[in-house]
C-alpha cells in the first residue's frame, strides 16, 4: 500500500469543526468533516468507502461549496494506489 502523508490544513480543520457543530449540516458533510478532522496532524488515510462518497459529492451539483471543499480534502488524503 502506498502511503499518503498529507494532513488536513488548519483551514479545513476549522471548516470541519464548524460543520460538525452546525445542526443544519447534512449527514454526508458531517461524515466528511469527521474524516478531515481525524487527519489533522496525523497520517491517517481516507478509507475506500468514504473516498467513493467524496468522489460522488464532487461530481454532483446538489452539494454546497463547504461539502465539496471537505470532499476534496478527504480525497486528497486517500491511498495513492486507489
Amino acid at each position: 500500500m502506498s502511503a499518503n502523508n498529507k494532513t488536513s490544513s488548519d483551514e479545513i480543520a476549522s471548516l470541519a469543526a464548524k460543520t460538525l457543530k452546525d445542526p443544519n449540516s447534512s449527514n454526508i458533510a458531517k461524515e466528511l468533516a469527521g474524516s478531515a478532522l481525524s487527519q489533522v496532524n496525523k497520517k491517517n488515510q481516507t478509507g475506500a468507502e468514504l473516498e467513493d462518497k467524496a468522489s460522488k459529492v464532487l461530481k454532483s451539483d446538489k452539494y454546497s461549496e463547504t461539502t465539496k471543499k471537505l470532499a476534496g480534502s478527504v480525497l486528497s488524503q486517500s491511498n495513492k494506489k486507489r
